[in-house]
């Protein structure tokens, strides 16, 4: 048999370790990283939503009573200016105070003493009966008898200024006892400053 030259054996040697470094290796599987299970705690989540309705509920009731509040404020502001303003009325050719008359000033002084700005001016009025010159006069005594008045309670008698209608302004027509009765009065009318406190009421 034919030797083979001494080169086949390398040559042979160096395909098969070719060979083998040329083999594709098999991949390794790459596996992703698994999601971390989280626990899920169900009391504190049941805790967090009864604070949230807690919150929502204290909430809503302080709306509640902001609006209650303010609602109350403008009925007695409006209380509080309406007694501010009540006429008061007098006896036939008086210009004493009647116990209701007396009443009715009486619930205008804790107003004007809270309201140190608000000014008033007192109209006397007088009814159809007597004479002009007698009916100004006695309508500026029945002015000056409610100044005197509220004066006495502590309001600064420069803050109302009085004037005297006579019968010029009649609250309601007729030439009768009910229309009379309504004509002999003293009204009130704001001439300045403006009502921010309800005083006592």
């Amino acid at each position: 048999m034919p030797r083979l030259p001494r080169l086949v054996p390398v040559v042979l040697l160096g395909a098969a370790v070719l060979a083998s470094a040329c083999r594709k290796t098999p991949e390794t599987e790459v596996v992703p990283d698994q999601p971390t299970e989280i626990g899920v705690d169900s009391a504190a989540i049941r805790d967090s939503i009864a604070r949230a309705r807690a919150l929502e509920d204290s909430l809503r009731r302080a709306r509640e009573l902001e609006e209650q509040s303010m609602a109350d404020r403008e009925r007695m502001m409006a209380e509080a200016m309406s007694a501010l303003l009540a006429p008061i009325y007098f006896e036939y050719d008086a210009a004493e105070l009647s116990e209701d008359a007396r009443a009715t000033l009486d619930a205008k002084v804790p107003v004007l003493v809270a309201n140190p700005g608000i000014y008033l001016r007192i109209g006397g009025h007088t009814d159809s009966r007597g004479s002009d010159e007698y009916n100004v006069a006695l309508a500026q005594r029945r002015a000056a008898s409610v100044r005197a008045y509220l004066a006495a309670r502590g309001v600064d008698q420069g803050r109302l200024e009085i004037v005297s209608y006579g019968e010029e302004r009649p609250a309601v027509t007729g030439e009768n006892e009910g229309a009379w009765a309504q004509n002999r009065r003293a009204e009130f009318d704001l001439i300045g400053g403006e009502l921010t406190n309800i005083g006592g009421m």
